[in-house]
């Protein structure tokens, strides 16, 4: 079967994230590992209040990673996650392939950042210049 790139967003307990973050790591690596799959990025994203409540909360801790599984594992995968206490909500994205490489890198934080060249001015933009420079004379 073909294995695919899942970009994987989950939502644990912000109360339980902040005793011990590690364990949310732990949790996800577990949870991957269990379907066969490979991490290539996991990371927190952000802890926010819900805009919603969620079993009862209303602040979560976003986490999110990039992982190769098996498309047939990831049923499993969901079942586990649903499972799992302190996830609160999980997402599971295929990434196109030619999506692959940059998301996974800016997920690591390993793409610089590429300033963006001025905009070259029209010829509109200049035939309105000049008349104003020859007002101005």
């Amino acid at each position: 079967m073909a294995e695919n790139v899942y970009e994987c967003m989950f939502i644990f307990n912000a109360n339980a994230f902040a005793r011990n973050p590690a364990a949310a790591q732990k949790a996800v690596e577990e949870l991957i590992e269990s379907a066969d799959g490979e991490i290539l990025a996991s990371r927190l994203w952000n802890e926010q209040k819900l805009a919603f409540p969620i079993k009862g909360h209303r602040k979560g801790a976003y986490w999110l990673t990039y992982a190769r599984v098996e498309s047939t594992r990831l049923a499993k995968l969901n079942r586990s996650t649903q499972l799992n206490d302190s996830i609160l909500r999980h997402l599971f994205v295929k990434l196109e392939p030619r999506l692959v490489a940059p998301m996974v890198a800016v997920a690591k934080g390993e793409v610089p950042v590429v300033e963006e060249e001025a905009p070259a001015e029209t010829p509109a933009a200049e035939a309105e210049a000049k008349p104003e420079a020859a007002a101005a004379e």
